[in-house]
């Protein structure tokens, strides 16, 4: 299979909706991870944004899963995953006195954030429908 023909199927999307339906679920599953990483800048307690972000996951891994929504949930994600960035940064920040594991875990995440948006970029170019 071609690399176009392989953004038209559905296997990118399902993919990308899968992630981000675990992503979203651990945030109501562990949201202490998640709320020790969300930027000290970021006004009030940390849990409504952690579970405010799990909501937007959940709803972009709904929306992109589903053909007609599809490539408005792409586009939501993309944002999302450049959204999210400054908490990518904060753990960084935080864990540099951490164990070494830890630490490259932290930086690791930093640049993952790129293939994330462009996954979503490429499943929002192989959808049809309204952005």
């Amino acid at each position: 299979m071609s690399l176009p023909s392989l953004l038209r199927s559905p296997a990118p999307a399902f993919g990308l909706a899968g992630l981000l339906g675990v992503a979203g679920v651990s945030h109501f599953a562990i949201p202490g991870f998640y709320d020790a990483i969300v930027p000290h800048a970021i006004p009030g307690p940390a849990r409504p944004w952690t579970l405010a972000s799990g909501v937007v996951e959940l709803a972009c891994a709904a929306a992109v899963a589903l053909p007609r929504t599809r490539r408005l949930g792409a586009t939501v994600a993309a944002v999302l995953f450049v959204a999210v960035f400054p908490a990518n940064i904060q753990m960084a920040v935080d864990w540099r006195s951490r164990p070494a594991v830890d630490q490259a875990i932290a930086y690791g995440r930093l640049p993952l954030q790129i293939p994330l948006v462009l996954w979503a970029l490429a499943v929002r170019r192989g959808a049809s429908g309204p952005a």
